[in-house]
């Protein structure tokens, strides 16, 4: 048997058997709880080169072999300018895993590199641009995201202390620039230190962040806040090994008869509970 065949079984595996619990439980508990996948849906899987999106992958393919609900799969993969060596790391990470993708090139890090302004904002906008119109060109009516629950928690933590706001990313939600188009975050549920435990008990070396603007700029403001988030977490699981367990649960858990205000999301207007009280 070809050695790079019996890694990937492995691999499989390792997802149902070993992490069945905290990483396999989760992603299904997900997709059945917040109804992320739908019969004959056609799915294209975003692959970025890192952890998050690679067990995203093997986790959906494990689903589409199990499931009694037939839905499509396509995975792609955008080359947005990365190094050579990078990109050779991404393509024998996914030979590793047995994942047919799809690589294509786009010019987008040079693009936001030389238009001015937040070169991540911009790069963000773009990326998840071009994700969505290459999967609707395959004929696919949902991305799916390697976004996870630490992903999850730090974004609501970021914006109350940085913007003043309540806020996270949801587990999906309709595009609002490519008509029938949905977006959907199947490890939703799965932490990042499971994710991480995975690929080390496999001896897997995925690609970390690789965009040319955090190597000219190491304290980027936002990468800086979001690792200051992690850190965060992290010294609140030394006090309390629930914490982010529980700040999770509470995005789910809003008493709405305690909120003093709220704004709507569709007009922006500001309310008070003043006004009925």
């Amino acid at each position: 048997m070809d050695r790079v065949f019996e890694k990937h079984v492995e691999i499989e595996r390792s997802i149902i058997k070993k992490y069945r619990k905290s990483i396999w439980n989760g992603f299904v508990g997900a997709v059945q709880e917040y109804e992320l996948i739908k019969e004959n849906d056609c799915i294209a899987v975003c692959i970025s080169g890192g952890k998050d999106s690679m067990i995203l992958a093997k986790c959906m393919e494990l689903l589409q072999r199990h499931s009694k609900i037939p839905f499509e799969l396509k995975y792609i993969v955008m080359d947005p300018g990365y190094a050579k060596p990078n990109r050779q790391l991404i393509e024998q990470n996914l030979k590793t895993l047995d994942i047919d993708a799809e690589i294509f090139d786009s010019d987008i890090f040079d693009v936001a590199y030389t238009a001015g302004g937040s070169p991540c904002y911009l790069c963000a906008r773009m990326r998840r641009g071009a994700l969505y119109a290459k999967a609707k060109s395959l004929g696919c009516n949902k991305i799916a995201l390697g976004h996870h629950l630490d992903d999850a928690i730090e974004t609501a933590l970021m914006s109350m202390i940085y913007s003043s706001e309540i806020k996270t990313m949801l587990p999906k939600l309709h595009s609002t620039n490519f008509e029938g188009m949905e977006l959907i975050r199947p490890l939703y549920k799965v932490k990042e230190r499971d994710i991480i435990s995975w690929a080390n008990y496999n001896d897997l070396h995925f690609l970390r962040c690789a965009c040319k603007f955090t190597a000219d700029s190491a304290d980027d403001e936002m990468l800086s806040k979001r690792q200051e988030m992690k850190e965060l977490v992290k010294s609140l699981r030394l006090k309390n090994p629930d914490a982010d367990d529980n700040i999770f649960r509470s995005l789910h858990n809003v008493n709405l008869a305690t909120i003093p205000g709220w704004r709507d999301s569709d007009s922006g207007e500001r309310h008070s509970f003043i006004e009925e009280y």
